[in-house]
């Protein structure tokens, strides 16, 4: 077969297919209203379930991202634990540091008296306690007009 043969056979291919088409069509155009619609479904149900899968599938993505307990929600709760687990180990060390103290003022006499001194100002005996003014909370001295 030569090429113009084979060109020729396709064409008369694409033509029977068309005449076929609009056979069915003008069968179609004659037949019942119900055979008519039987025969839409029956050739747009795939599409139409394509649709609808995608639709279900994008309100899925969204849901799972957006949703009440989607990942947005998820990272604002971890950033929030992780928030709290660093309140909870600085509580933790200074609940440490306030133990110990308590301890060494059981125990240890010169811890003690270092409080009274530093916390009530207790003096010993023929001691005399001079308190200075701190120099952050003094403002300056203004000064005298001169005459």
């Amino acid at each position: 077969m030569t090429h113009e043969n084979q060109q020729a056979g396709h064409q008369q291919a694409g033509i029977d297919a068309l005449e076929a088409m609009e056979r069915a069509e003008a069968e179609a155009s004659s037949a019942p209203l119900h055979r008519r619609i039987l025969a839409w479904m029956q050739r747009a149900w795939r599409p139409g379930a394509t649709a609808v899968a995608v639709a279900l599938a994008g309100l899925l993505m969204w849901h799972v991202v957006n949703g009440k307990h989607g990942l947005s929600v998820w990272q604002k709760q971890r950033a929030e634990d992780q928030q709290l687990r660093k309140e909870i180990q600085d509580l933790d060390q200074e609940n440490a540091r306030l133990r110990a103290h308590i301890e060494r003022l059981k125990t240890d006499p010169e811890a003690i008296e270092h409080e009274a001194r530093e916390k009530l100002h207790y003096a010993k005996p023929g001691e005399v306690i001079v308190t200075l003014p701190d120099a952050k909370k003094t403002p300056p001295p203004a000064p005298t007009p001169a005459k």
